[in-house]
């Protein structure tokens, strides 16, 4: 896929918002590979979303032609848990922002990011798309998730109303370059490399992990799942229009469709990092969701699969990890 032969011209100007994130930085990379020349992006210091003014005068003055919403806040299991008005509050009003003022700026296509945590806690394995509110949330997440289907029912909404081409992408469990690695508030891959690394350097016997080690999860490196979004938003017309509908909301998985447990992960991290003592498991420490593997039929028949593997990925997100601390 290049710019020349995409539904998406190289002088098109693209809105990337969230482009420091690791998703949103990973957008910005794989386009600007592709040969896209009119790339927009704000820092949050030059561009608050949470700033409904701010958002209208920036669309106005910008009018950019296509747009990727990958701007949102984001955490662990214990950041979802801790920071649950945080969560909803300004997740909602990013996305709200965001999206209004693409629909009354033009805007031609916008994609906007979710998470898989929308669906239901014991919901079938591997989940389809249309498992969507068919049963009750995992409660640790629950107000970050229903951002997130706020978020897709805007985009399903304005789509039927205004005619918009608003498509939400829900990917799997995320790792790589520019990760957070706070001690505290990371995901399952950065906090346990950062966990494991602390654990050689102290030359600790036994290294921790929190739950049981039995859940099981789908992880996607964010190159992978940038290239997805790329590759969504620039098919032609006949097809990307599939994936809108008055009957179904807009949106489609992204992941890898293969899942391993948390024991087997931390084996391989363990590895990756050098760490040499044994793995325990802290059973007093919530698991989450046993499973969440998603359904990835819907995206692979539209030609697209993730390629990246545990033994090329994690080692960049290792060295990701160096060079942050």
């Amino acid at each position: 896929m290049t710019a020349l032969n995409s539904y998406i011209a190289p002088d098109a100007k693209i809105y990337v918002a969230g482009h420091r994130g690791m998703v949103g930085g990973a957008i910005t990379r794989q386009l600007q590979t592709l040969g896209y020349t009119n790339l927009v992006t704000r820092t949050h210091a030059e561009l608050d979303l949470t700033n409904q003014a701010a958002v209208s005068a920036f669309f106005e003055a910008e009018k950019p032609e296509y747009v990727f919403l990958a701007a949102a806040k984001v955490g662990g299991i214990h950041a979802n848990n801790v920071y649950r008005g945080e969560f909803i509050y300004q997740n909602m009003l990013i996305q709200n922002n965001v999206i209004h003022a693409s629909y009354l700026n033009g805007v031609d296509r916008l994609m906007f990011l979710g998470s898989s945590c929308i669906y239901p806690k014991e919901a079938p394995q591997p989940i389809k798309e249309e498992y969507l509110l068919t049963g009750p949330l995992e409660q640790t997440n629950q107000p970050y998730a229903i951002a997130k289907i706020a978020g897709i029912e805007m985009c399903w909404s304005y789509n039927r109303q205004y005619g918009t081409k608003y498509l939400a992408v829900m990917p799997t469990n995320l790792y790589g370059p520019g990760d957070n690695y706070h001690p505290e508030n990371s995901h399952v891959i950065p906090a346990l490399i950062r966990r494991a690394h602390e654990y050689k350097l102290r030359n600790e016997p036994e290294f921790v992990v929190w739950g049981s080690g039995t859940p099981r999860r789908e992880f996607l490196y964010c190159e992978d799942m940038a290239n997805a979004c790329v590759y969504l938003m620039t098919l032609s017309q006949d097809k990307y229009l599939k994936f809108l509908s008055d009957v179904y909301p807009p949106l489609v998985n992204i992941g890898t469709g293969k899942d391993v447990t948390i024991a087997e992960l931390a084996e391989i991290i363990c590895e990756v990092v050098g760490y040499q003592g044994k793995i325990v498991f802290d059973k007093t420490k919530p698991d989450g969701t046993m499973q969440k593997l998603l359904d990835v039929s819907k995206i692979n028949k539209y030609g697209w699969k993730a390629t990246t593997k545990f033994a090329k990925g994690l080692p960049v997100a290792y060295e990701d990890f160096l060079s942050q601390i």
